[in-house]
């Protein structure tokens, strides 16, 4: 057998990662079994060739299961090109890709399962200790997906000629670990996905920590980050440079508890971090501080159409750019977009509350979009210390507002710094606005709150009278946030001078 117990050195070595892995994510103090017995594997030893031309995935997937019947450790990829059909990892076992090595998934339908939900390159079901790691590369070939290439959206090859999969999406997804337990990504290079990259689905007890992301930016559905059904999350210094989006939880199946995301640096041409679209279950105590987002067409968002509830999430000291591309990707520019609205007619409404927007800032194309629906208000939102610029730099028109996927897709409105819709209390305090309190609105007819940009109305303001305000939205609260305020019944709006706003 070509499993070897570990050196010394290679000992301590993995100790000292597994402890770190384990720390960052805040797992229970129980040691997982491969560390009380590690085995170590090089691929290469098993006939894996590692030109990028033979398939090594006879050779991978057999160091994988002698590692795992030895009781867990390492599976080693020295420098070279491992071309590969799906490989399943196993519990105690992760993947160590060393610098140099390049994992590349293969671009034939039968390198994967019949199923397409097992479409991986490297998936882990139903596994506990599991992770990859070593500073290597692994790559979906992307590019052998494509089509047609064009600089608004690529045109991708989609394998949906058997009917299991049907649309434009039949692709495989990069990595993903279904169900799995103390799940840890660390110092890897997850590369040119043909769809989604990292998925995270009912998992329990992840981290991914100091992981780069890189999709071609102009090819559509290759998220950076899925964070699927799944609870207890550490996503921390990931680099993400995807077309699509960035940082994505969703609630299928079942919830998605305590998530944090801290220190990411993000591009897109989708949304830098979408909660949704899929959200039949809740979104629950979430944290995203410290993030940094260029040149995406939308930054924090909420997309729920499917009934779920989000309560308890905090976005904190963000820096944000966003800007418009081609319409056929969603989303406006807008710097933050929180929705929720029914898919379908026979959809559930969905509910957010208890959002925190704390020291944000930036500049954006477009302005903030928060709209509910008549079934589905959105409430106690809170901005503290936002301060964002609203200008145009690109060529792209506006005037839309957009609400895809479902709900109203493409409606065009005005551009404002701030809309709202079906919002439940509202409080505006700060700088260069009075103290404004508005108390719960008497009725369900549909108010929208406009905040205009400097440079859109530079001399006069809108606003509703008194009487008008009190029947409007209440739960936003602003606070120490540098916006020009104006309201507005729709799109009537009666002109008024705001000589508190200063002049830019």
């Amino acid at each position: 057998m070509r499993v070897e117990m570990a050196t010394l050195d290679r000992l301590s070595s993995f100790l000292a990662l597994s402890l770190l892995l384990l720390s960052q994510a805040q797992l229970d103090s129980s040691p997982p079994s491969h560390l009380l017995q590690l085995c170590s594997a090089s691929v290469s030893d098993y006939g894996a060739a590692g030109d990028g031309e033979s398939y090594d995935t006879a050779a991978i997937q057999a160091a994988v299961d002698e590692v795992a019947a030895c009781g867990g450790g390492r599976v080693f990829f020295p420098p070279g090109d491992y071309l590969t059909a799906m490989i399943q990892l196993k519990s105690g076992v992760v993947m160590d890709v060393a610098e140099g090595a390049r994992v590349l998934g293969g671009t034939r339908q039968e390198d994967y399962p019949s199923e397409s939900q097992r479409w991986y390159v490297i998936v882990a079901e139903d596994a506990v200790d599991v992770g990859i790691t070593g500073g290597g590369e692994i790559s979906g070939q992307g590019w052998a997906f494509v089509q047609r290439r064009d600089s608004r959206k690529n045109v991708m090859i989609s394998w949906n000629s058997t009917g299991d999969c049907l649309g434009d999406e039949c692709r495989p997804r990069l990595i993903g670990f279904l169900r799995c337990r103390n799940v840890h990504v660390l110092n890897i290079h997850l590369t040119d996905p043909a769809y989604w990259c990292l998925h995270l689905v009912g998992c329990d007890n992840s981290s991914v920590t100091d992981v780069t992301i890189l999709g071609d930016f102009d090819s559509p559905n290759n998220d950076g980050i899925d964070v699927e059904d799944s609870n207890n999350t550490a996503i921390n210094r990931c680099h993400i440079d995807t077309g699509d989006d960035a940082i994505c939880p969703k609630s299928s199946a079942g919830p998605v508890i305590n998530l944090t995301v801290t220190d990411c640096w993000i591009r897109t041409k989708s949304s830098a971090v979408k909660l949704g679209s899929a959200s039949s279950h809740d979104f629950r105590s979430f944290l995203f501080d410290r993030i940094t987002i260029v040149d995406s067409h939308r930054g924090l968002s909420m997309q729920i159409r499917d009934g779920g509830r989000v309560s308890d999430v905090t976005f904190s000291n963000i820096e944000l750019r966003t800007r418009y591309y081609d319409p056929s990707w969603w989303g406006r520019a807008e710097p933050i977009y929180v929705t929720a609205c029914p898919r379908e007619a026979s959809s559930r409404a969905g509910l957010v509350s208890g959002v925190r927007f704390v020291n944000i800032s930036g500049e954006a194309e477009n302005g903030i979009v928060l709209s509910g629906s008549g079934g589905g208000r959105l409430r106690d939102l809170s901005f503290v210390n936002v301060n964002l610029t609203f200008r145009r730099w690109t060529d792209y028109s506006d005037g839309l507002i957009d609400y895809r996927p479902g709900c109203q897709g493409l409606v065009p409105h005005a551009t404002a710094g701030v809309t709202v819709e079906h919002v439940s209390g509202m409080e505006m305090d700060g700088d260069h606005l009075p103290r404004l309190v508005l108390p719960k609105p008497r009725n369900s007819k549909l108010y929208r709150l406009l905040i205009p940009t400097l440079t859109q109305f530079p001399q006069r303001y809108s606003q509703l009278d008194r009487s008008m305000l009190t029947k409007m939205l209440m739960g936003l609260t602003l606070f120490n946030s540098n916006f020009a305020a104006a309201m507005a019944e729709d799109d009537v709006s009666r002109e008024r001078s705001f000589p508190w706003v200063k002049q830019q």
